[in-house]
């Protein structure tokens, strides 16, 4: 088995992570998530994972943002949107898109250190993983104005510093 991974453009390769998304949150049922309603940003760049016969397999949204934490402007990090096609879970995909996309943001000269946001289900996937919740409040933009984002638990990781697990962290912008 072969697997082709490519980190590219957001905007340029929607159109090729669009129909994943569309098969694993179809929209009949995107309706029905406690996140179904959130505008989320647009990724700045996507890791895509195609199997060896060409087939999208997994895609991991990558963000970069100055953010403020307790006040202070720091630029971070961020994965988002992270989605295995159903007939390709389970075999590791996911795993090498995040690995892929930390690895990117690492290799970024500014981000300081990574978030995303998940739900309970995947609480020990990322654990595992080397991320840890954060504690303290989020605040992001959504169409009405700002508010205090709680429909997904934050997450964060090291990156150049480690990373602050309590504090205000204001997203600045949509979240991811």
């Amino acid at each position: 088995m072969s697997i082709e991974i490519e980190v590219l453009n957001g905007d340029q390769s929607w159109p090729l992570a669009e129909g994943l998304f569309e098969q694993v949150w179809p929209p009949a049922e995107l309706k029905k998530l406690g996140w179904g309603h959130v505008k989320w940003a647009d990724a700045d760049l996507r890791v895509l994972i195609e199997t060896d016969d060409g087939a999208l397999a997994c895609h991991t949204g990558i963000y970069f943002r100055t953010v403020t934490w307790n006040g202070q402007k720091v630029h971070i990090g961020g994965i988002g949107g992270v989605a295995t096609h159903p007939d390709h879970r389970r075999r590791g995909y996911a795993s090498i898109a995040i690995q892929a996309a930390v690895q990117t943001m690492r290799d970024h000269d500014a981000a300081q250190f990574a978030l995303l946001f998940c739900e309970p289900h995947n609480f020990e996937f990322y654990q595992s993983r080397g991320w840890q919740p954060f504690t303290g409040a989020v605040y992001a933009e959504q169409p009405d104005g700002r508010i205090r984002f709680e429909v997904m638990a934050p997450f964060v990781a090291d990156l150049k510093r480690r990373a602050p697990s309590q504090g205000t962290l204001d997203l600045c912008g949509l979240p991811w």
